[in-house]
């Protein structure tokens, strides 16, 4: 499979509408996303077997729309689409109120068993093999204590899981979601390792989403996400409910000197 296999070759009738038809829908789909470099002019136009003055005036068409950006001496690139969940305020006052990041997990916990219980229905093989690949790479990270890998692979799973799902609402939302997250603006996921002692119960959440999705049983795979927000959610509580202790018997021990 050629790097742009992805992209069609189109008819000579309104060839610069076709292209921009094609990728208009490419990027609907989620395969094009946000923040990814297009090829360069000249493998795109191979790849879709029209001329380049044809390409580029699709592509002025999409830049018109807002749909790509081109960086000087960089290339095109899929635009910012979804923009962010909150505003820089909004998430200002989440760091402050603790008890919003409960609504945050709330909201998580129905979307990604909605999520994964879609993906059970729809997900095709080669969705099967992306996640599968995925799990390998969880627990290759897992074996070689390799924490960045871990936590790269867990946001890839995610991920995959909302594109296997096949609802376009929900993957350019959840993208918008797990960018905040990759951020660090919720949590800090190495936290919740340390919760996890080794990660293990992480990992064997992971798995369990995933053998569910690839064996088509939705009820499973709903069920699977369910436990694994939940296991997040009470982790953080555990770990807050300790830190609080911590800071107690720190300032007792100061008080008694």
């Amino acid at each position: 499979m050629s790097k742009n296999s992805l992209f069609d070759p189109v008819g000579h009738e309104s060839i610069a509408d076709a292209v921009v038809a094609q990728i208009e829908t490419m990027i609907v789909d989620g395969i094009l996303k946000e923040g990814r470099k297009i090829p360069s002019e000249r493998d795109l136009a191979e790849a879709l077997g029209v001329s380049r003055p044809k390409l580029r005036e699709a592509l002025q068409t999409l830049e018109n729309r807002d749909l790509v950006a081109v960086r000087h001496g960089e290339g095109t690139f899929i635009a910012p689409l979804t923009g962010r969940a909150m505003s820089p305020a909004l998430l200002s006052l989440y760091a402050r109120h603790g008890s919003a990041f409960y609504d945050y997990l709330e909201y998580r916990r129905e979307q990604e068993a909605f999520a994964s219980r879609l993906a059970a229905q729809r997900a095709t093989q080669s969705d099967k093999e992306r996640i599968a690949e995925i799990i390998d790479d969880m627990q290759k990270a897992w074996e070689e204590d390799d924490q960045d890998a871990s936590e790269e692979a867990d946001f890839r799973l995610h991920a995959a899981v909302a594109d296997a799902s096949q609802n376009t609402t929900l993957i350019h939302m959840m993208a918008s979601i797990y960018d905040l997250t990759r951020q660090g603006v919720f949590y800090n996921r190495r936290f919740l390792r340390a919760m996890d002692g080794t990660g293990k119960a992480l990992l064997q959440q992971h798995k369990e989403i995933a053998q569910a999705i690839i064996d088509g049983d939705p009820d499973r795979a709903e069920i699977a996400a369910r436990h694994h927000m939940d296991f997040v959610e009470s982790s953080f509580r555990v770990g807050q409910e300790q830190q609080a202790r911590e800071i107690r018997a720190a300032k007792r021990r100061q008080f008694l000197a």
